[in-house]
């Protein structure tokens, strides 16, 4: 069972843990033991996770989030099993608590006078420069 923050509970049987061979250098121990994790939560069947948790959780998760409503976790980082097991349920953990903070709303504002004016001064400075440009009369000089 882990725990998040005060309010959310993950039982035991909406985690999956399946346990493969590592890729990469380890020597002959790489090709013997299962050391790499893939940590699955069930997020869409998870009675402890509130809906708006959840519409974020499947944002942040990414290609994370599977067709039925997975988070599946792959860590390979170690060569031992246990230590790859911690670092993805603390990863499960990290992920749902950024998952809990709603962000904030964005509150519309207006431009200042002074700020249109400058925007307006700068526009009008451009155009002069541009209107500057362009075919010299030869009879002018």
């Amino acid at each position: 069972m882990l725990r998040i923050g005060d309010q959310i509970i993950i039982h035991d049987w909406e985690l999956t843990e399946n346990f493969t061979r590592s890729s990469g250098p380890g020597g002959q121990n790489v090709n013997k033991v299962s050391t790499a994790v893939d940590l699955r939560f069930e997020a869409a069947r998870s009675p402890g996770l509130p809906p708006a948790v959840k519409s974020r959780l499947k944002k942040l998760a990414g290609r994370r989030w599977t067709l039925d409503g997975a988070v599946v976790i792959r860590v390979e980082e170690t060569r031992s099993q246990t230590r790859n097991r911690e670092i993805a349920r603390e990863r499960l953990v990290a992920l749902i608590e950024r998952a809990m903070v709603a962000p904030k709303r964005r509150i519309a504002t207006r431009p200042t006078l002074s700020s249109k004016r400058r925007r307006i001064d700068t526009k009008n400075r451009r155009g002069t420069v541009k209107a500057l440009r362009g075919r010299v009369d030869p009879a002018e000089d």
